[in-house]
């Protein structure tokens, strides 16, 4: 499934920590603290506890939305919204 992976976490470690976790699972940076990839189900649910166990729920926010392929190819960019290149050809060979 392709998700969106998003946070706002105030410290340093816990942050640095998920976005690698991230990383290591096969999402891509599109920004900061902003994620995205096609991942199965299970990897999802493991990034979604990972991140639970670290975050301080008084504080800061975990965000994960799955997107379908049709909602995808509806995405606008507009201005330095992500890197386009990215958007445009390493994203879409998710559906291939």
């Amino acid at each position: 499934m392709l998700v969106w992976f998003v946070y706002d976490i105030v410290e340093d470690k816990p942050r640095r920590k998920i976005s690698d976790k991230a990383i290591e699972l096969g999402l891509k940076r599109v920004q900061k603290s902003v994620f995205l990839g096609k991942v199965e189900e299970s990897v999802a649910d493991e990034l979604a506890l990972y991140s639970e166990n670290l975050i301080n729920p008084e504080e800061d926010s975990v965000y994960m939305f799955p997107m379908c392929q049709q909602d995808f190819k509806k995405i606008e960019l507009i201005g330095q919204a992500f890197d386009k290149a990215m958007a445009n050809d390493e994203i879409k060979t998710l559906f291939l």
